[in-house]
């Protein structure tokens, strides 16, 4: 937001003018319809500066649209608008109207940051694990236009890093389903969630534990040469790990050794992540 911040210097000695031209003297409120479409911008930002009104800074940052909409002052009034909002935690109209700066102005430098705003108004709203996760899928798809779209933007690098933080906030419900079915002795249906994380998660935090699982889940039901592969894929990627060294114990007092065996899914995943044969 270079463009706002360089404009805060104006804020300061405008502010107050337009507070007592705006709302001075008793009920001796000035109509919008009779201001510029700067004072109402500046009036605008005042409210946002820190935090005051977001939610008024938003209305009138759409009453400069309104009442001016072809000018300049709309075009940055409407992208300010969407920042307002996000501001307001009212991520439904940010979202709306960062969409629409998108729609109206693609190739303006402004885009990237309203694309940005779209996607901050999904991966925002990301916090437990335990809810429903279509709003992650979501942030994710806005993420990676931002990542694709504008890759030399300055808002790409922080994209990534959300990316990948919402890619592990998925990997970690799956992780939860993975556990609460696992506790209840529903071992193949465990597996069926950890075998997500470990072919689609792969580069997760969660990918340690999920194999752990697996070899847990798989010794449990007497399937011993996928719990071996399972804990080979562990020891070549995660041999540091406490999680290996639990799986080996595993085995161990199984009289088994974690080695790859067996046709399953797992000897697939041994041979593409540690044979680098993919074919």
């Amino acid at each position: 937001m270079a463009e706002c911040s360089a404009r805060r210097v104006l804020v300061g000695a405008l502010s107050a003018l337009i507070l007592v031209a705006g709302c001075g003297g008793g009920n001796r409120e000035v109509p919008l319809e009779s201001r510029s479409a700067q004072s109402i911008y500046t009036q605008a930002e005042y409210e946002l500066e820190e935090n005051r009104d977001p939610e008024e800074a938003a209305r009138l940052f759409g009453e400069v649209e309104r009442l001016y909409p072809y000018s300049d002052w709309a075009k940055r009034a409407l992208i300010m608008q969407a920042f307002a909002y996000h501001r307001d935690r009212d991520y439904e109209n940010s979202r709306a109207t960062a969409q629409r700066y998108i729609d109206f102005f693609p190739a303006d430098e402004d885009a990237a940051y309203a694309q940005y705003l779209l996607a901050l108004s999904y991966y925002d709203q990301i916090d437990l694990v335990g809810r429903d996760q279509g709003l992650t899928f979501q942030a994710l798809q806005a993420l990676r236009t931002v990542i694709e779209r504008y890759p030399d933007s300055e808002y790409a690098k922080s994209a990534i890093l959300k990316f990948d933080l919402a890619f592990d906030h998925l990997a970690a419900k799956e992780m939860e389903i993975g556990r609460y079915y696992h506790k209840r002795g529903h071992f193949s249906a465990a597996i069926n969630r950890f075998r997500v994380v470990v072919e689609d998660f792969q580069t997760t935090t969660h990918t340690a534990e999920a194999l752990f699982r697996l070899v847990e889940a798989y010794l449990s039901l007497g399937l011993d040469d996928e719990a071996q592969t399972a804990g080979a894929i562990l020891g070549h990627n995660f041999q540091s790990t406490e999680w290996y060294a639990d799986a080996f114990d595993l085995l161990k007092g199984r009289g088994l050794a974690p080695e790859a065996r067996g046709t399953s899914w797992l000897r697939t995943v041994y041979r593409q992540m540690i044979k680098g044969q993919w074919l």
